[in-house]
């Protein structure tokens, strides 16, 4: 029997540090978007791609795309975004248009909320953004496994008071929790219709911008304060070589000089560290050796430059 298939896009959206780079990294099974502590990390539009078989959710005909013991197998173009903030600089500008722009065309939008803190007013103006608006949305509360059980549903009539949705789901992006009825019920949703992208295909994003951010995590990782947001990542060179590993180049852009010390320590120590991590984490994504040679310059302003904004997989807004 021939399996049915379904493909679509979800979306996923919200406030700085809500979980999203975590959950489609859960999701997908593998390292995807870049991860850290600190809010607004992701900076453009990363979408994962991920198969999953339907064929035990299989129910009459209508409701799983085949009768009942029938085959379904999704397609699912999971979109992670920016966070949604007001934006001060053309970067934020950038940020904010690529996270609108990923849910524009979603089949399915995920307004992914912090539990732990609730209706903040960077939910409120989310909510208040996509209100009226033709996407199908559904509210996932994320880390429901740091709060206490009493206070979800509250929060939850509080939420669908602000926003009208389709389905409200909680998980937990981190554990696990909730993840399998998330994924089940987002491939359900989807239209049917033929896969968009190869099937052993992990995400759209080029090696190159994939090397950038991979070095770039290790920076949000490594440092603090303002260091990891005023510095960028360009992919100067992604070589293969003949024995099967990949030589690849990259430039970390900074804003000031004190930056650039800080970023390559002393005698070189956090340099060596940010790249050996990254390359480790490179070597399993990409599965080959790779050889990662990195390089500190001090540019004032990058984050205004069209060119910068276009390198690192922005559209310039303006």
């Amino acid at each position: 029997m021939t399996a049915a298939t379904r493909c679509g896009f979800v979306a996923i959206v919200g406030a700085p540090n809500a979980g999203k780079s975590t959950l489609l990294n859960k999701l997908a099974g593998s390292k995807l978007s870049i991860v850290s502590p600190k809010a607004q990390t992701t900076r453009f539009r990363v979408i994962g791609i991920l198969m999953h078989d339907l064929s035990h959710k299989a129910g009459p005909q209508g409701t799983g795309g085949q009768e009942a013991g029938g085959q379904v197998r999704a397609q699912l173009l999971l979109v992670d975004t920016p966070g949604i903030f007001r934006p001060k600089r053309k970067l934020d500008r950038a940020m904010v248009a690529a996270a609108w722009t990923g849910s524009d065309d979603a089949d399915i939008t995920l307004v992914l909320v912090d539990a732990r803190g609730g209706a903040t007013e960077g939910v409120r103006e989310i909510a208040a953004k996509l209100r009226g608006s033709p996407r199908r949305l559904w509210l996932v509360l994320n880390k429901t496994d740091l709060v206490p059980r009493p206070r979800l549903l509250p929060l939850t009539a509080e939420l669908v008071a602000l926003l009208p949705v389709e389905r409200t789901l909680m998980v937990s992006a981190r554990s696990g929790e909730g993840l399998g009825d998330l994924l089940d019920d987002m491939a359900q949703a989807l239209p049917e219709g033929p896969f968009l992208y190869p099937q052993d295909d992990l995400t759209d994003l080029p090696d190159r911008l994939l090397a950038a951010e991979m070095v770039r995590e290790q920076i949000f990782l490594q440092t603090h304060e303002e260091v990891p947001y005023a510095a960028t990542v360009e992919t100067e060179s992604f070589l293969e070589q003949p024995d099967g590993s990949v030589r690849i180049e990259a430039t970390i852009y900074v804003s000031r000089a004190g930056h650039k010390g800080i970023l390559i320590g002393d005698k070189g120590s956090r340099i060596r560290s940010i790249g050996e991590r990254a390359r480790h984490g490179l070597a399993a994504l990409l599965e080959r050796p790779v050889h990662l040679f990195l390089n500190v310059k001090e540019r004032a302003g990058w984050d205004e430059e069209r060119a910068r904004l276009r390198a690192i997989g922005l559209d310039d807004q303006g």
